[in-house]
């Protein structure tokens, strides 16, 4: 190890933008490692090292025996001649002795392991100004297109855009350039991979950030987003004061703000509502208030029924069903959509389905022992049945069994 090898470390460490006091740790670790093969724990072995002297050496005790046998161990004439009069067989005498003075092999084994390190510390440098990136949006250009999915040039490493981080129906050619959020840093054998996303709900919320400087701030607040890439986006906001108006905030003078975001995402509707702890109010929000005349939330469960217009009903399941779905995902209620007259239908027949057919106008005690024993025993089971059906059980007949089907009807 030539005598200016710490000078040339030094130079390393600030090319690769690597701390010097970690290369210090490096070179002393690496030491310990390579001498401490030829030595036991009772030789004591410290490493000295001295950036302004260029100095490096390693100090350590050596045994005094008769015939020197290894680096650990000191001839008694050595001891007595260079070291002490008085050195007798069995005595430790400590040494320190410069590396550059060790035989080759070792020097070179230590030189390996110190760049081994090096290249550690590197890697792990790499990962730290990797993971400062991490859930960030970067700006990059596509440079290669296979299986995996896009390889992208995101300037302080290459990224990697999945097809399952992609939206649908996306397609990019080389040299596009292309907005991904970083996802994800991954470590591969020695290589680090930056995995991307335009799929992930958290790449909206990160476009936000950049066209509303209120949400950036931290006056307005997204409490919740719920997203179909490349279909629907749901994104639940609140003003921190009530001076602030949050929709209209990120929405933006004539839909502007908004609009830059749609088109970043390639026509995907984006849906601004405001945040309500009201669950009532939140679901109104979330399908459309425009489009709702009630809610109604269950006492038990978190389940709520929504009435709309007949007009309004198709606008409010939105298309394939996404509007409710995407709400129930957002508000975390399971909801179901009708018109008035589905509603009021719905309510008839729970209440068929929960009484009993004695309830039923003209049923004797006698006539719903009858039902019973051919299966009728709802109101339910009767509105289900035809006349036809009911006239045929011995006992009910068809004056009887008409009456049955009318009141079931009216019930």
């Amino acid at each position: 190890m030539s005598s200016n090898i710490l000078a040339i470390i030094k130079e390393l460490a600030n090319i690769k933008q690597l701390d010097q006091e970690k290369i210090e740790k490096v070179i002393k670790d690496s030491l310990k490692i390579v001498l401490g093969k030829k030595l036991k724990l009772e030789n004591d072995l410290e490493i000295i090292l001295d950036y302004n002297k260029n100095y490096l050496a390693a100090r350590f005790l050596k045994e005094v025996v008769d015939q020197e046998m290894s680096l650990g161990q000191m001839s008694l004439h050595e001891a007595i001649y260079e070291y002490d009069e008085k050195a007798k067989i069995g005595d430790m005498i400590r040494v320190e002795i410069s590396i550059q003075t060790f035989e080759p092999k070792l020097i070179k084994n230590a030189r390996e392991e110190i760049a081994h390190k090096i290249r550690r510390l590197e890697e792990d440098r790499k990962m730290f100004d990797y993971e400062k990136q991490k859930h960030q949006i970067v700006y990059g250009k596509v440079k290669k297109s296979d299986f995996n999915g896009y390889l992208i040039d995101i300037g302080f490493a290459e990224g990697l855009l999945p097809v399952e981080e992609q939206i649908e129906e996306e397609f990019y050619k080389i040299g596009d350039h292309i907005r991904c959020f970083v996802l994800n840093i991954r470590k591969r054998g020695n290589e680090l991979i930056v995995i991307l996303s335009r799929a992930h709900p958290e790449f909206v919320k990160k476009l936000i950030e950049l066209e509303v400087p209120e949400v950036l701030s931290g006056e307005i607040e997204i409490k919740r987003i719920i997203r179909e890439p490349g279909v629907r986006t749901k994104v639940a906001v609140k003003a921190k004061h009530a001076s602030i108006d949050a929709v209209g905030s990120c929405l933006g003078p004539k839909a502007i703000r908004i609009e830059q975001i749609k088109k970043e995402l390639r026509g995907e509707i984006v849906d601004i509502l405001e945040w309500d702890d009201d669950p009532e109010v939140l679901i109104s929000n979330a399908i459309g208030p425009d489009l709702i005349e009630k809610v109604y939330i269950t006492q038990k469960g978190k389940f709520a029924r929504i009435i709309v217009s007949d007009e309004n009903k198709n606008f409010a399941i939105g298309k394939m069903g996404k509007n409710v779905r995407l709400a129930a995902k957002l508000t975390e209620y399971k909801l179901d959509i009708f018109t008035k007259d589905e509603f009021e239908d719905k309510l008839a027949e729970e209440r068929r389905i929960t009484s009993h057919v004695n309830e039923l106008d003209g049923v004797t005690a006698k006539i719903a022992d009858i039902l019973k024993e051919h299966g009728y025993t709802s109101v339910q089971d009767i509105f289900k049945a035809s006349v036809n059906e009911l006239k045929n059980i011995e006992g009910i007949g068809e004056k009887i069994a008409f009456k049955l089907k009318e009141a079931s009807k009216h019930f």
